[in-house]
């Protein structure tokens, strides 16, 4: 099945910069591949340049990791490149860098992340590394305590970050009884007790091909991807034994959790339920957070918290939208003398915006952007392979692409109004303040928060 991209031409202030990946994006073809042993994946083939970048991804990240493991899906993630089959991990290393091959993986919430990127010439040995790394991987007791170190040093590390603390706060206190309140990188106990057996079962059980989402762009036919991908994930098991956590909905509405630190300048961090990706009303909810506070220095935020009153570098708001449960966001920082004041504004903007809607000069503007600035996204191989299996994790269609400007094109006044009644509630606001902030009254306090 083939689709062919139409994406629009930026806005006319940047026509010079974008040009070149505009003509690149439609001339996009996506390919839909399935191998002989029933393995698909989404090709964009491009001729150009001998390259070939192949990105996949298996469902299930680190909130399915196992109760007391906490850690072990990204433990396991630094580990994959640090020898498998015959080759420790000096050797595998070395055998990436001599043929200029770069394979990484990555856990993150709802999924575990893979991908290669390598010169034609040097394929073949690319795809038997990686091949290895998913179906091999040796975890030698050298490699595992080197990374269980740095694992542990970021963990340390994290303690001090008052931005990671308040995510921490937040995400515990939304998700209590639920797999997204963990912490990714784990605990310096949980990690510590993770052994090799933890190691070969996650990826015994995570990796299978029932679970696999597979894009690929570069110098290769589809003729030639069928054999590729038999060779790169033909081994793996046919089903993977991993449960996904149940839909949920995020708690602690309308509290204010105060974390205390020494420090000059108060973290503030905001949440309520948002829209999954696949709700109807995500475009008009996506072009409400850029008007709200998505849109950098355009956005409402911005402009009355940081332009019009100086209280801060920068404030935000972003869409949260896990698989089983979604979040609309907001943060920002500022001097604890002015963190109460900061908090009354934002919680402001999120009545305007739920009482008043956004306007139409904001409404074409947005729209502007949205669909000006797709083209951003198609600078590289790497690029255009990462959108591939977004739109395909998310279930958007082959034709999504085709779709988009259109989909946002026909958002509405309305529309946004609409979401924003259904969204937005500044009295359930879950807010999170860290430092020593004046002006907060809140509703408790959590002097330790859990590492």
């Amino acid at each position: 099945m083939t689709r062919r991209l139409s994406i629009p031409a930026f806005l006319s202030t940047f026509v010079l910069i974008v040009t070149c990946f505009i003509s690149t994006a439609q001339a996009i073809d996506i390919k839909r591949v399935v191998s002989p042993g029933g393995i698909e994946a989404w090709l964009v083939q491009d001729t150009k340049i001998p390259l070939l970048a192949i990105k996949f991804a298996f469902k299930g990240g680190v909130e399915t990791d196992p109760a007391g493991k906490e850690g072990l899906a990204n433990l396991t993630s630094t580990l994959l490149d640090e020898g498998a089959g015959p080759h420790d991990s000096q050797e595998f290393q070395r055998r990436l860098a001599d043929n200029s091959i770069s394979i990484s993986f990555t856990a993150t919430v709802d999924g575990f992340y893979g991908g290669v990127e390598t010169l034609v010439e040097t394929q073949d040995e690319a795809f038997d590394l990686t091949r290895l790394a998913l179906t091999e991987p040796r975890f030698d007791e050298e490699a595992v305590e080197r990374m269980r170190r740095a694992v542990l040093t970021q963990i340390r590390r994290d303690q001090g970050d008052p931005d990671f603390i308040a995510r921490r706060a937040l995400y515990e206190t939304a998700f209590p009884d639920h797999p997204y309140g963990k912490r990714a990188r784990g605990t310096a106990e949980s990690v510590g007790g993770i052994t090799t057996d933890d190691l070969h079962a996650f990826v015994r059980e995570r990796f299978a091909k029932d679970n696999l989402t597979v894009a690929v762009t570069g110098d290769i036919s589809p003729e030639q991807l069928g054999p590729v991908l038999d060779r790169l994930f033909g081994a793996l098991p046919e089903n993977a034994k991993v449960q996904p956590p149940a839909d949920t909905t995020p708690k602690g509405a309308g509290e204010t959790i105060l974390v205390p630190r020494p420090q000059a300048q108060s973290v503030v961090l905001m949440s309520e339920p948002g829209v999954k990706r696949d709700d109807p009303d995500w475009f008009p909810a996506y072009i409400m957070n850029y008007v709200l506070g998505g849109g950098s220095f355009s956005s409402r935020l911005m402009n009355e918290i940081r332009e019009k009153r100086g209280l801060t570098y920068g404030v935000y708001s972003y869409l949260v939208p896990f698989q089983h449960a979604a979040m609309v966001m907001a943060g920002g920082s500022t001097a604890n003398q002015n963190a109460g004041k900061m908090v009354e504004l934002m919680k402001e903007e999120w009545r305007k915006m739920r009482d008043e809607g956004i306007t139409q000069a904001e409404l074409d503007d947005a729209k502007t952007f949205l669909t000006g600035s797709f083209p951003l996204q198609f600078t590289s191989s790497e690029a255009i392979a990462d959108v591939l299996l977004q739109v395909q994790r998310d279930n958007l269609g082959i034709d999504y692409l085709d779709r988009r400007t259109a989909l946002i094109n026909s958002v509405t006044l309305d529309d946004v109004k609409r979401v924003a009644q259904r969204l937005l509630d500044p009295a359930a606001l879950l807010t999170v303040v860290v430092g020593k902030p004046e002006g907060i009254e809140p509703t408790r306090t959590m002097d330790d928060v859990p590492s």
